[in-house]
């Protein structure tokens, strides 16, 4: 079951392009924004409590070698006086003893003792509450240090995060909500830019559709967008291609109607004498068995004829000739020869085979495989052979040779006559439809070395004609014509020379 693949939009696809990724980063936006007015938050609040911290740090001092800690009266209410957050404070002396303020305050660690009088700030928690810490460590004269410790006091200030995180969702409230208008005006203009840039591709197409089914001519490039040129250029030589093609069928179908008039108007001019001598009485057996042989000659001619154009037809049509597999060419060529083996006899014309295969060796003809379409390659033979008997006098000879190079890169076909043979001047019109060489009396289509020349060309094949002798004969023989095709080897073909011999162990 096969199943249908939606149709592209170009105008959605680029589109998409542009808002996936705007849609992707907006997330990454906020999150970052975030961040910034957390930082933004913090700056303030920090500063303030530093400058609690070193207030308290100049409340601490010295009595007879102790350190001593205590506030103005009512200054530890107006400390923690805050609607929002809560306020702690505390001073530890040198000993680490408690001199003010809460002692549920955690203390640094040894790792973040700074140097004295330097304000730090961290992260931490009191009562399971996340809280800003500030903290500073005290020199005080006249106090020896204790060991490992650079200062004998400590100040330290925490208050939690609510007014902090109050102030970033005001920062973020104010960013992000511009951006929830902005966000959809920016998807209209990019919607309403996209629309305009693909207008002269609107343009293009309304043009192309209003052209008449018969207007092959090129499309203006300097109409068109410098980014869909190569789009048009392609078109435009599709355009000239299709043209010389209909050219050259119409030139075909007048032809194929003018060639049929000759059988059809000779086939009823015999008809109507018939009937005006069986009316008029005239019952002579000889007269009307002449006008019956003048009416199965002329419908021969004609179903020849008509045989000849499906020919072309069937070799012209691509996917017919595209259903390629391996074709024994030498097989093929013993099969079309016998087929013409009564009619050579009748006229009285050597017609033989030589190549793989002629001596009854079965397993020959296997290692003359081509890649190509058994029924066209079969008549291609057929009309290089008919063209030989057609031309060949009485008492001539016609050859079909297969042969097959030592390395077994190619296959070459040749079929060669002792007839008159074809100048070197019209041995390349002799491949066009309905041409005949001047000078020959023969009946014929004109069509046969045409479908030759197409079928070899759709099998990749070279096709060469010239002389099988450099002169005519004394007896007044014509040089004879040979027409060699060279095929590509089936894939793994090693071909041995070709041996001469006669179709059957004898010529015909």
């Amino acid at each position: 079951m096969n199943t249908l693949r939606g149709q592209r939009s170009l105008f959605g696809e680029i589109l998409d392009w542009m808002l996936a990724p705007l849609l992707l980063l907006w997330p990454m936006s906020v999150a970052l924004t975030w961040l910034v007015a957390q930082n933004i938050a913090n700056r303030p609040y920090d500063r303030a409590l530093g400058e609690m911290a070193r207030v308290l740090s100049q409340q601490i001092s010295v009595d007879q070698d102790r350190v001593a800690f205590s506030l103005p009266p009512g200054a530890d209410q107006l400390l923690r006086a805050d609607e929002t957050d809560e306020i702690y404070f505390q001073v530890l002396g040198a000993r680490s003893e408690h001199l003010g303020g809460d002692q549920a305050l955690p203390v640094p660690s040894d790792e973040e003792i700074p140097a004295v009088g330097e304000l730090r700030y961290r992260d931490d928690e009191v009562h399971n509450e996340a809280v800003r810490v500030a903290y500073l460590w005290v020199a005080m004269p006249g106090v020896p240090p204790i060991p490992g410790s650079t200062s004998p006091a400590l100040v330290q200030v925490a208050e939690t995060l609510g007014k902090r995180s109050q102030l970033a969702t005001e920062i973020i409230k104010g960013v992000i909500l511009p951006q929830f208008v902005i966000l959809p005006v920016a998807v209209l203009l990019v919607w309403l830019a996209l629309a305009r840039g693909i207008a002269p591709l609107n343009e293009l197409q309304q043009r192309i559709r209003r052209r008449a089914a018969d207007d092959l001519s090129p499309i203006d490039e300097r109409e068109a967008p410098e980014e869909v040129s190569p789009l048009v250029r392609a078109i435009n030589d599709l355009l000239e291609r299709l043209d010389r093609s209909l050219a050259t069928q119409r030139r075909f179908l007048a032809d194929a109607a003018h060639q049929l008039k000759t059988p059809l108007a000779g086939l009823r001019t015999q008809a109507e004498i018939a009937q005006r001598e069986i009316d008029a009485g005239e019952r002579e057996p000889e007269a009307l068995k002449r006008s019956l042989q003048q009416i199965a000659l002329s419908s021969q001619r004609a179903a020849h004829m008509v045989n000849q154009l499906l020919a072309m037809a069937r070799a012209e049509d691509r996917e017919f000739a595209a259903r390629v597999a391996e074709v024994k060419l030498a097989r093929l060529a013993t099969e079309t020869v016998r087929d013409f083996v009564p009619r050579a006899l009748e006229q009285r014309i050597d017609l033989g085979y030589e190549g793989p295969g002629a001596d009854g060796d079965t397993a020959e003809p296997q290692r003359s495989s081509v890649r190509g379409h058994a029924l066209l390659l079969r008549e291609l033979i057929r009309n290089l052979v008919d063209n030989a008997l057609h031309y060949t006098p009485a008492g001539g000879t016609v050859t079909v040779r297969v042969v097959g190079d030592p390395f077994g890169q190619v296959v070459v076909l040749q079929v060669e006559d002792s007839g008159p043979g074809i100048p070197p001047a019209e041995r390349e019109l002799v491949f066009q439809p309905f041409y005949r060489a001047l000078g020959t009396n023969v009946d014929g289509s004109g069509l046969g070395l045409a479908i030759v020349a197409e079928i070899a060309r759709q099998h990749g094949a070279t096709l060469t004609l010239d002389d099988t002798r450099d002169s005519p004969l004394p007896d007044g023989s014509g040089p004879g014509a040979r027409f060699t095709l060279r095929f590509a080897a089936w894939p793994g073909e090693h071909l041995p020379l070709a041996r001469s011999a006669g179709l059957g162990g004898e010529r015909t």
